[in-house]
């Protein structure tokens, strides 16, 4: 079952942002993972918070998702990540099947 990272993200550091996109990118693909999206503008349609850049990535499992986020190549991209953005992170199992 396919599993999902989704995150809102706020830049604090544009270098360092870019540096971390670059690195994260070459992560994500080295575990099978693909970008649906990836910062494009958001628009608000129900709440009251404000939206932030949402970036959602597809792995082919829940499995390989967290072998991507605990993988020795990713905590390079993390290290910069202290900096470069503030994030709130999610892991979502996406729909089975029917």
């Amino acid at each position: 079952m396919t599993a999902y990272v989704i995150s809102e993200v706020e830049m604090r550091d544009p270098e360092g942002f870019e540096a971390y996109r670059t690195l994260a990118a070459k992560t994500v693909a080295q575990y099978g993972g693909r970008y649906l999206v990836r910062g494009g503008k958001a628009e608000l349609a129900e709440g009251n918070l404000p939206p932030k850049a949402v970036v959602v990535v597809e792995f082919p499992s829940m499995v390989r998702l967290k072998e991507w986020y605990a993988s020795p190549e990713y905590a390079e991209a993390l290290k910069l990540r202290q900096t470069a953005l503030q994030r709130r992170l999610l892991f979502v199992e996406g729909a089975a099947p029917i």
